[in-house]
């Protein structure tokens, strides 16, 4: 796509009503590499390109909350080699772009158990939310080892001990109180969740947190993903009226 059509969708976009979170299924990577007679690996690479593209234009936008799925819960039952790929390309990632996100404001966070990460790449992603912690600009809140169903059975477990210990009234549980107890309970819920690769599937994906999300689906592939696709996206979601339940 043309310079100029990206600006023309640009001009489309009601900057007063930029969605405050949007979520990513970052998907079709192996497709991507596979259609082009290459490894796996060599696609998720290129998907990894398109991260740092996407987290600036949603900076520009203003968009204060930008939620990325890198690697589920499910992932592990992937090929070894290729989970090893992801993992050194995660390390590798961090190291050459972490200071160019620390520069544009943007605070690093993450959802998901990274005590099964491997060491190197566990430490280098404390290390980069270490250093983005006081970033004030947007929160890029990664997925790692992360599955929605098991943010919400990890909850109601420390809810149950937090009942146990005396801390907590049960009679004070709410959904107010509960998504305490979320990794995102510092985030609103997504307004914008989308998922290319031409699946029309959540795959285990914020799966409290997306109740009234809008919903925007892309035949493109995760490595294809670009500036244009994220302006339709926004545009599309400003063209829906909604209403939370009401009239």
């Amino acid at each position: 796509m043309g310079k100029d059509m990206v600006l023309e969708l640009k001009d489309k976009i009601d900057f007063d009503r930029i969605p405050k979170h949007i979520a990513i299924i970052m998907d079709g990577n192996g497709r991507w590499a596979k259609e082009r007679f290459l490894p796996r690996t060599a696609g998720h690479q290129e998907g990894m390109k398109r991260v740092i593209e996407i987290v600036e234009v949603a900076e520009k936008l203003n968009i204060k909350y930008l939620s990325l799925y890198a690697f589920s819960t499910e992932n592990w039952r992937r090929p070894k080699e290729e989970i090893e790929g992801l993992m050194k390309l995660l390390v590798q990632y961090i190291r050459i772009e972490l200071d160019r996100i620390h520069k544009n404001n943007v605070r690093i966070q993450t959802m998901g158990d990274l005590t099964r990460l491997p060491k190197k790449a566990r430490e280098e992603v404390e290390r980069a939310v270490e250093k983005t912690k006081n970033n004030s600009k947007m929160i890029l809140n990664i997925g790692l080892n992360y599955g929605g169903r098991d943010e919400i059975i990890r909850g109601v477990k420390n809810i149950l001990e937090d009942v146990k210990m005396g801390k907590l009234n049960e009679d004070n549980i709410d959904a107010k109180l509960f998504e305490k107890y979320l990794y995102t309970h510092n985030l609103p819920d997504p307004d914008l969740l989308i998922r290319p690769s031409g699946e029309l599937r959540l795959s285990n994906f914020m799966l409290y947190q997306i109740a009234y999300t809008e919903f925007w689906f892309s035949d493109i592939y995760w490595p294809d993903f670009r500036e244009e696709h994220l302006y339709r996206a926004i545009i599309d979601y400003q063209r829906r009226n909604r209403r939370f339940g009401g009239i």
